[in-house]
């Protein structure tokens, strides 16, 4: 399970930090062989590449190696996939899950049977003959009376009216005898609609009788799966179990109880880095650095790239890495380093009612949950004056370029009600890892976020919110294209995505480290920006020039 690796280079000292990170060269060298690996051999799975043979739907796969180092001080590494390959959990040569759902002496598989046959149970239920003749009765039965009903209350709501013509057109002398008349009558039609009220009551009662006693076993087998089936997921969890350097062992409902106050995620605990670290702690060798990275064609929703390497992901594996890396030595993420506090903020413009400034990429637009300093609280402490909520419209982090703020409320609404109705025009310029073809063009790509693996967000034709970016080429150097992006909506990381997807552009952002390569800085600028000035009505235009 163990697979030599020469010590061409030194160790590092402190372990990856998983969510953002560049591989160590000692993991670079392990992801290489195991990439030779894939190349040669056949795992049963159609990983989309020009050697594989297969058919059907091509789908990636995240694979991970794990650098370690054995209480005698040999170097090695172990290797695992995310989820199943080729639809088996165990290879030759990678680590084994960390529970067996396929153990075919296992729990999992009879209890998988007997919810199966209990859905088909139910399924033939809802099918049959039997229970869809109750229904279709019920319905005609119900739909008959409520048509009685209703011709009855009309004629006799039709009585009614003509008694009372008449009451008026009877001779005083008559009036008397005329009225005990129509009283009479108006008693009649009282009982005869409560009659037919009840006559219709019984029958639907009978009708609706044949249904529930049909129903009833449905009912009953349907409350069975549903406890069993959370029986199931809850024993399943407790198999789930994970140490970490100290020996200490939780399970994975624990971990994502303490943590999310949510059970875990489907596929939690099946993503290559926990069961890497796992299989480490268990045999007592000592974690060095981590690397994951996608083998083989893209999702269609999400960016995954041939090759590339991606941080671990936040939904699923942030919980149990939070628990397995504990009292070990990481590098610094690079979110809490502090680094923001040597980037400097120019202002380029500003009156009574607003400002404009250049953010330098790494800096945030507004505080965040890892990050206190930002654009506003440097210019809060700058203006105290100021009373707006003042961020009109946000930058990533990773993006500099022009960010407008207000000074007051009032301004704040003109301005903010501009970017809403889209009034606003704005120009991104951004250079793009390789040559792309044509020259100019339209994206649209509905966009959501990954609820696994916040902040990244994928293209969804179902439940994603319309995003669309004009694009120009601007130059064409050293195998990169240099664009300027026109964003007619405003989704979270639309140019990223935009670039980076198949669909799009199929050409990630030079440094885009989460759709693309991790680099020096993320090489896309907010470079133009016009709008209306929200107290004088002057139609403003502001350019600043890309550093990259």
């Amino acid at each position: 399970m163990l697979n030599p690796l020469p010590a061409l280079h030194p160790l590092p000292e402190r372990f990856t930090f998983p969510f953002h990170y560049t591989p160590h060269p000692l993991a670079l060298a392990a992801a290489e062989a195991l990439q030779q690996r894939l190349e040669t051999e056949d795992f049963g799975h159609f990983f989309g590449l020009p050697q594989d043979n297969g058919s059907g739907e091509p789908m990636g796969k995240m694979f991970g190696v794990l650098v370690v180092q054995t209480p005698e001080g040999q170097l090695g590494y172990l290797s695992a996939f995310s989820g199943k390959l080729g639809g088996n959990n165990h290879h030759p040569g990678f680590v084994p899950p960390v529970f067996d759902l396929l153990d075919e002496n296992g729990f999992y598989r009879p209890e998988e049977d007997e919810l199966s046959a209990m859905n088909r149970r139910i399924e033939a239920l809802e099918q049959s003959p039997e229970l869809h003749a109750a229904r279709s009765l019920l319905k005609q039965e119900t739909d008959l009376a409520n048509q009685q009903l209703q011709t009855l209350k009309a004629q006799q709501k039709a009585a009614k009216a003509e008694r009372q013509a008449q009451r008026h057109a009877a001779a005083p002398e008559a009036f008397a005898a005329v009225d005990a008349a129509m009283t009479e009558a108006s008693k009649r039609d009282h009982f005869e609609l409560k009659d037919l009220k009840k006559y219709w009551q019984e029958r639907l009662q009978a009708a609706q009788g044949k249904v529930e006693n049909l129903e009833q076993e449905l009912h009953k087998l349907r409350e069975t799966r549903k406890n069993r089936s959370a029986a199931l997921q809850q024993r399943i969890f407790e198999q789930y179990t994970f140490l970490n350097i100290e020996g200490r062992t939780r399970s994975i409902g624990d971990i994502f109880q303490a943590h999310l106050a949510a059970p875990p995620p489907a596929g939690a605990g099946e993503c290559a880095a926990p069961k890497l670290l796992q299989y480490a702690f268990l045999h007592g060798l000592r974690p060095l650095a981590l690397a994951e990275f996608w083998w083989g064609a893209s999702p269609s929703g999400e960016i995954r790239k041939h090759r590339h390497y991606y941080p671990a992901c936040r939904g699923k594996c942030e919980p149990i890495l939070g628990h397995m890396l504990a009292g070990m030595a990481l590098d610094d993420n690079p979110l809490r380093t502090g680094s923001a506090a040597a980037l400097e903020l120019e202002i380029l413009y500003e009156d009574e009612t607003l400002l404009l400034v250049n953010k330098p990429a790494g800096l945030l637009s507004v505080p965040g949950k890892e990050e206190s300093d930002s654009v506003y609280l440097r210019i809060k402490r700058l203006r105290p004056e100021a009373t707006g909520p003042m961020i009109v419209h946000r930058l990533d982090m990773s993006t500099s370029g022009l960010l407008l703020l207000a000074k007051n409320e009032a301004a704040y609404k003109i301005l903010q009600s501009q970017f809403l109705t889209r009034s606003v025009s704005k120009r991104y310029e951004a250079l793009l890892e390789g040559e792309i073809q044509g020259e100019s063009g339209v994206i649209d790509l509905p966009l959501r976020v990954d609820l696994d693996d916040r902040p990244r967000q994928m293209v969804c034709y179902e439940h994603g919110k319309a995003a669309r970016t004009e694009w120009t080429v601007v130059a064409r150097t050293n195998g990169q294209t240099r664009v300027h992006f026109f964003p007619i909506t405003g989704r979270t990381h639309q140019l990223r995505v935009h670039a980076a997807h198949p669909l799009g552009l199929n050409t990630p952002i030079v440094g885009d480290e989460l759709y693309g390569h991790a680099g020096a800085r993320l090489c896309l600028h907010a470079a133009e920006l016009a709008f209306t000035h929200p107290q004088s009505g002057e139609q403003l235009r502001f350019v600043c020039a890309a550093m990259f």
